[in-house]
């Protein structure tokens, strides 16, 4: 099966289905577009093979460009809006990407590729022209996922791989299904969006709202409007939003008796008074557009308070767990079953895990074995070496333990990646290697540290021994403006002593954050 399949079936058995549900497109209708647009790309001189990068907000035209780029055989690169033009040509010099379909926001003058405008209209679709067809192991899409400088990892996810993510996803079928209506605010480039936004979509017959930006007031008036029944957020939008809803009730004097009668609300209506309860819920599920029956989160981990908070609501949360290399949630926790504290459940259908290497408590690192695996790296045998057994399995790198009812807890990060409060991936190796060409700098650690609260990516750099704090934060301010905001190091403590090494001349990082906590390095850039 491919994605070009995948529309077809859809479009078979649900045809007057809205699929955007803000233009009233049905799925009919979006075949057809996708047709025509399909005509246009190759009138651009696109065809099979080809790779075509997709630069875009959520914006309908993301997932009809998507699915043109799939129709004529085309493979697609996902990029992100937020980086620059250095990480863009960089990006599509390493995947062959000749040609990006973008809004004319992103345009700017390169050598590298050529421009597409998305949002440019498309004239009729042929009626000759055929989707192509794909075999199983055809790459459908491209993301890099260890920055996008330097010496990048790429990922490709096969047109199997993320049909059998959207096959593994019936999991969550008792609570999503034909009809209903998905809220789509989570980038379709990042590897979680596009899952719960297109793929589960797709598979269940449902609409996406689409929404390009974050800006709250749109989103609540979005929820009045189109009263999604799904909505997935990263952890940091779902505690903002209890947060708030905390916050308002505690202003109106009415937190305290809220509470209670969330908190006890079986008891409650077992003794008959049941009405409490739904008096107490509905306005906040209001807020929701009141059809709401499903969260989802994923990218980072929920805190279990928040999480309580909204099964006291009568919802059902889901938090999911996976990587760009397992196209998203290849692991999704059941709110309809008794959970040891917080989880992130288990396998979906067709995949497996192992912990390894655990020590006394259980906690080991996390591998993945199935259908959604990705392959191995793109052009990276060293990569594939080192995350790969003789088995199949992948090693994520993650630390986890399994409790007593086959459900796995995430216990922290084998890898130096670096997940902000946003739930952004930041790569400490990419800036590195971007903070060793300045002059004077000897060595350099980023790592994950908190700072008045606020996960960060902070750096500790050995320098030589007349560099001073002003040099290096004007090199380091310009260094960070060759890449997206989010990932720049703002926060820097500064030694000219060599940092802590391994045999093989590695960087020990928790070493080097120790020392910091300790005051070892007491020139500091905050």
């Amino acid at each position: 099966m491919s994605m070009n399949s995948m529309l077809e079936t859809a479009v078979q058995q649900w045809p007057e289905n809205l699929f955007l549900v803000r233009e009233g497109i049905t799925y009919s209708a979006f075949m057809e577009m996708v047709k025509a647009r399909a005509v246009t790309l190759m009138e651009h001189g696109i065809g099979v093979g080809d790779t075509v990068g997709v630069l875009s907000h959520n914006i309908p035209q993301f997932p009809l460009t998507l699915f043109a780029i799939w129709y004529i055989g085309a493979r697609a690169l996902m990029l992100d809006t937020n980086l620059t033009p250095f990480e863009y040509d960089n990006m599509a010099k390493v995947a062959g990407c000749k040609y990006v379909c973008a809004e004319t926001s992103f345009f700017y003058k390169t050598d590298v590729f050529k421009f597409i405008e998305i949002t440019a209209k498309d004239g009729n679709p042929n009626p000759m022209l055929r989707p192509y067809e794909f075999k199983d192991d055809d790459i459908a899409t491209l993301s890099f996922t260890s920055g996008s400088t330097g010496n990048p990892k790429v990922v490709p996810l096969t047109h199997y791989n993320l049909t059998e993510c959207a096959n593994s996803l019936e999991d969550m079928s008792e609570y999503f299904g034909s009809g209903d209506v998905m809220y789509g605010f989570l980038p379709l480039y990042h590897i979680f969006g596009f899952s719960i936004g297109i793929l589960a979509t797709v598979h269940f017959g449902a609409g996406i709202v689409l929404q390009p930006t974050v800006n709250p007031k749109y989103i609540l008036d979005d929820f009045k409007k189109f009263r999604p029944h799904v909505i997935p957020a990263v952890p940091r939008l779902w505690e903002l939003f209890r947060n708030k809803i905390m916050d308002t009730l505690k202003a109106q004097k009415k937190w305290r008796i809220v509470e209670f009668i969330l908190r006890n609300r079986e008891r409650i209506s077992d003794m008959g008074l049941g009405f409490f309860v739904r008096k107490v819920q509905e306005p906040i599920l209001d807020i929701f557009g009141g059809r709401v029956r499903l969260l989802i989160a994923g990218g980072a981990a929920t805190k279990p308070e928040v999480e309580t908070f909204y099964e006291s609501l009568g919802l059902a949360f889901i938090q999911g767990y996976g990587l760009t290399e397992t196209v998203g949630p290849i692991c999704i926790s059941k709110p309809n079953k008794k959970r040891m504290a917080f989880s992130v459940g288990a396998p979906t259908t067709n995949n497996e895990c192992e912990i390894r290497d655990k020590d006394e408590n259980g906690v080991g690192v996390l591998w993945l074995r199935g259908h959604q695996v990705f392959g191995g790296y793109m052009n990276n045998d060293d990569a594939n070496k080192e995350c790969f057994d003789d088995k199949g399995f992948f090693n994520t790198g993650d630390m986890m333990y399994m409790d007593k009812n086959g459900e796995l807890h995430f216990a922290g990060r084998k890898k130096q990646i670096i997940v902000l409060d946003s739930g952004k991936n930041v790569y400490p190796d990419e800036l590195e290697a971007l903070f060793l060409d300045i002059p004077g700098v000897k060595n350099v650690a980023v790592f994950e540290h908190k700072v008045k609260g606020k996960t960060v990516a902070y750096g500790v750099f050995s320098v030589d021994a007349d560099m001073t704090m002003e040099k290096l934060a004007d090199a380091v301010a310009e260094a960070n403006k060759k890449v997206a905001s989010y990932k720049w190091v703002t926060h820097f403590a500064m030694t000219t002593d060599d940092l802590p090494m391994t045999s093989t001349q590695k960087i020990k990082h928790h070493i080097v954050r120790k020392n910091l906590i300790d005051g070892k390095y007491p020139i500091r850039h905050e």
